[in-house]
């Protein structure tokens, strides 16, 4: 996701899950096809290294999840400050709660 429009459109209209070092934006579109990601690592997480390094470890934790998620599905994810100093492992499991929660709420938005 490269589009400062996608990422308005998908943080405004997204089921929102958060955890202490992470907030998980998700929504999903009529597109079929792969989903797409963004990251949003503002200066508030740190100096620019500690930004560079909490980027690429979130980049390698999202590819490693992107089978999970639904076709067309949009997604950012934000860093809180918390993650420059949580582990990978920390990360990782912010993740995947994060990712828990949006999921049950998008459902839930398309149930009601």
């Amino acid at each position: 996701m490269r589009r400062s429009a996608d990422f308005q459109q998908t943080v405004r209209r997204g089921a929102r899950g958060g955890r202490d070092t992470l907030v998980v934006h998700l929504t999903t579109t009529t597109d079929p096809g792969p989903p797409a990601v963004g990251l949003v690592v503002s200066r508030g997480v740190g100096n620019a290294v500690t930004r560079n390094r909490v980027k690429r470890r979130l980049r390698a934790l999202v590819a490693a999840r992107l089978d999970g998620l639904p076709e067309g599905a949009l997604v950012v994810v934000r860093a809180q400050p918390a993650a420059a100093s949580a582990s990978s492992v920390e990360l990782g499991r912010d993740l995947d709660g994060a990712f828990a929660t949006a999921g049950r709420r998008l459902e839930r938005r398309h149930e009601g």
